[in-house]
């Protein structure tokens, strides 16, 4: 019997997401761009507290998320291709469906945010942009412990990759982690400065990465099953 290597028929749900969404926002932004007069210059990166520090050209501008919601999509859609551990990332794929759907459903908000500042309707950057990315990580952790080991996706530590125990209790625990964090950036970009968020994001990054490395060691060392070469 012919095996199916190929997991891209499994990722329909998100590619398909993801050229909706593509198609909308150029849309938008080909609106966008006959309201708003050739010379302009958008804001396109903000500082900690929500002030533009760096500008680009109109065509830059309104066109920068889409491209960059066609390329990653375009990324994360072959990647799977490369993927050593086939039977694993075709269980993952629904994981991996979601995660490829925040993140241009992030990307498409920034996109509106971008145009609507631009066209004097002044959104909260500040407030916004760690709310999304606070949503992204509420997101991922919520389907991070539906993920088998694989190397593109998921916590890899060379004890997670050698061990399957260490792999499925290391991200059932990132993932509580993820979400603490997620929901600490979301309150905290509500009712404090950009400052404070990036603070708490930092370190709710930071600490993950430390506790879920450590965590993956102790739990690799109690496996009697675990890889050794």
């Amino acid at each position: 019997m012919k095996s199916d290597k190929n997991p891209l028929k499994n990722l329909k749900p998100a590619i398909l997401t993801a050229i909706v969404v593509f198609i909308i926002v150029t849309l938008v932004a080909l609106w966008a761009a006959r309201q708003l007069p050739p010379d302009i210059k958008l804001p396109v990166h903000w500082n900690v507290n929500g002030e533009p520090d760096r500008y680009a050209g109109k065509f830059l501008g309104l066109f920068m998320m889409p491209i960059v919601i066609l390329g990653i999509t375009a990324l994360l859609t072959f990647v799977p291709r490369m993927e050593p551990r086939q039977k694993h990332i075709k269980m993952s794929m629904k994981a991996y469906n979601i995660i490829i759907i925040g993140l241009v459903l992030v990307f498409a908000t920034l996109h509106v945010v971008i145009i609507m500042n631009a066209l004097g309707k002044p959104f909260s950057i500040e407030k916004i942009v760690p709310a999304l990315i606070g949503f992204l990580f509420i997101v991922i952790g919520n389907f991070m412990g539906k993920v088998r080991s694989n190397y593109m996706l998921g916590i890899k530590t060379p004890w997670t990759l050698s061990s399957e125990i260490s792999w499925n209790k290391t991200h059932r625990l990132g993932g509580w982690l993820f979400v603490i964090t997620g929901c600490l950036i979301v309150l905290t970009s509500l009712v404090s400065s950009g400052k404070n968020t990036m603070f708490v994001l930092l370190i709710g990054v930071f600490g993950t990465v430390i506790v879920t490395f450590v965590y993956s060691y102790i739990i690799w060392k109690r496996d009697p099953d675990k890889l050794m070469k």
